[in-house]
């Protein structure tokens, strides 16, 4: 399968991510207050869904409606992958 162009920029999402949630366990380490780390974690969570957005988002544009533009795959098992990848968001 190729490199979706949505790609590159959910590794950069998630490589932030690790290093927040690095720098969060630091936190918890260095006994930092619980709301300080709470913030923290609302943004790594955030950012987390927003990869996910943009990767199943990705998938429906590219993948899904390809495969059935291009006869490359039947409508009903777009339909069925459509609403299994939906589950996500």
């Amino acid at each position: 399968m190729s490199l979706h162009t949505s790609h590159p920029d959910i590794v950069k999402r998630l490589k932030r991510a690790e290093g927040h949630l690095k720098s969060i366990v630091t936190m918890l380490e260095g006994g930092r207050a619980c709301l300080e780390i709470a913030q923290q974690l609302q943004a790594v969570e955030k950012a987390i869904a927003s990869a996910k957005k943009i990767l199943v988002h990705d998938h429906i544009d590219h993948c899904l409606e390809h495969a059935v533009k291009d006869g490359e795959g039947r409508a009903d098992d777009a339909i069925r992958e459509f609403k299994e990848i939906t589950k996500y968001l």
